[in-house]
């Protein structure tokens, strides 16, 4: 985490960036981020346990959110299937959806964490597709793109409010559904096929992610 200390050790307020739902088949896809501007709003976050979301169960998720929100500013954009499908027809592939959403929430939250000249986000594919996407929003920040950013803390509780707004959302469509909708891209197909059987196969759209393999699968069986 050597960026977030300048030359003479004091500390540089930072936005971390990180997703939810980009490998879920059902519901929807989550960008967030949040604001670290001061040295105390770091120790905060260690304090309280900030870490990838892979590595945080559900329930823990959802409460640690809250608790993010109160520490420190945050902010999060949530791509609900239908308009998730929508992004891909206009703009052909998932990291142009990433990184326009990133644009969305970075340039939001850096209106309002002033203080904020670096952003640290979780790499998700070619560099240039945030830089491009970043541009078009006017932003003034430096980015810093990197594998495994969630040792940051910024970016470990972007990525924990994320998970908890999929999980939210997830939850949403399950109820109207009247059925639980599964987690991943494995064990899906099956469900698929009875959203398509019950609702007819427009019904997809609204709950899904159609570019994955997966819904060909539910539609030619």
């Amino acid at each position: 985490m050597d960026k977030l200390f300048g030359e003479n050790g004091v500390f540089r307020p930072y936005i971390g960036c990180d997703e939810s739902g980009k490998g879920d088949y059902f519901g929807p896809l989550v960008v967030a981020a949040a604001a670290v501007e001061t040295a105390a709003e770091l120790g905060r976050l260690v304090e309280l346990g900030a870490r990838d979301s892979k590595k945080v169960g559900d329930a823990r998720a959802e409460t640690l959110a809250g608790d993010i929100k109160r520490a420190v500013r945050t902010r999060s954009l949530t791509l609900e299937p239908e308009r998730y499908n929508e992004l891909y027809d206009e703009l052909g592939n998932l990291n142009q959806i990433l990184a326009w959403a990133y644009a969305q929430v970075i340039d939001g939250l850096a209106a309002e964490a002033s203080s904020c000249e670096l952003v640290v986000v979780d790499k998700f594919g070619d560099e240039g597709y945030l830089q491009t996407a970043a541009s078009a929003v006017g932003a003034e920040y430096g980015l810093y793109q990197v594998t495994g950013a969630e040792e940051y803390p910024a970016v470990a509780a972007a990525s924990i409010i994320a998970r908890a707004e999929f999980l939210r959302g997830l939850k949403s469509l399950s109820a109207d559904l009247g059925f639980d909708l599964p987690k991943g891209a494995t064990d899906v197909i099956n469900v698929g096929r009875l959203i398509a059987e019950e609702f007819g196969s427009a019904k997809l759209d609204e709950v899904a992610k159609l570019h994955f393999k997966t819904t060909r699968q539910i539609l030619d069986s």
